[in-house]
């Protein structure tokens, strides 16, 4: 039977029940928000914009939130900014998304079509999320989340300034459907303590800041 007692950089730790319960909730954030972000671009190209596809990749999306705020409440890093950082960039992207669907009346989608700008407010959703990208990238080498640290902040801004031609603004939005399934492919049968991280690290932290 394999030890929960790991060798740290400031020291012993072991590794928890809890732990492990909180990687999985962290992995099942994730997997809600990327299926439902994938569904949702599949339904948009498969089906276009009708009024009924239109409700639907609005709930798409509220799952996506959803999604996002129970990877970013039980994510580790180290660096405790950064992650108050990443929760912050998500409130103010949620809240930016709720003023919005009230302002256009439920029709978010049509509103962002219509108003690139709006993701100004909305897009730190996604700024929260491809700060999880780049931790993933950064400590795991993960090849699709380095992809996706580039492909999403590109596409948001190219299509904020309106530069990037229909065809390409596509590609990425698949691109980044399908390398999103892929990641959580990786993460489902990646084994839980790397996501746990090196916990003495965690408690020296703690006991510098208290």
């Amino acid at each position: 039977m394999e030890s929960n007692i790991y060798q740290g950089q400031f020291g012993n730790f072991t590794i928890t029940e809890d732990d492990r319960k909180e990687v999985m909730i962290y992995r099942l954030g994730l997997a809600i928000a990327g299926i439902s972000f994938s569904v949702g671009i599949l339904l948009f190209f498969l089906l276009g914009l009708t009024p009924i596809i239109e409700k639907i990749l609005t709930i798409l999306f509220a799952l996506f939130i959803v999604g996002l705020a129970i990877s970013l409440q039980t994510i580790h890093i180290y660096l405790k900014p950064l992650h108050n950082t990443l929760k912050v960039f998500w409130l103010i992207g949620t809240i930016s998304t709720i003023i919005f669907s009230i302002e256009s009346q439920g029709h978010l989608v049509i509103f962002i079509q219509n108003q690139p700008l709006s993701l100004l407010g909305i897009g730190f959703i996604f700024a929260s999320l491809t700060g999880i990208f780049i931790k993933e990238a950064f400590c795991f080498n993960r090849i699709e989340s380095k992809i996706l640290s580039f492909i999403i902040p590109s596409l948001l801004l190219g299509y904020m300034m309106k530069i990037l031609p229909l065809k390409l603004e596509q590609f990425l939005l698949t691109t980044w459907a399908i390398l999103f399934l892929v990641f959580l492919m990786g993460k489902a049968i990646q084994e839980i303590p790397p996501d746990i991280g090196d916990k003495s690290v965690f408690q020296y932290l703690k006991s510098k800041t208290s």
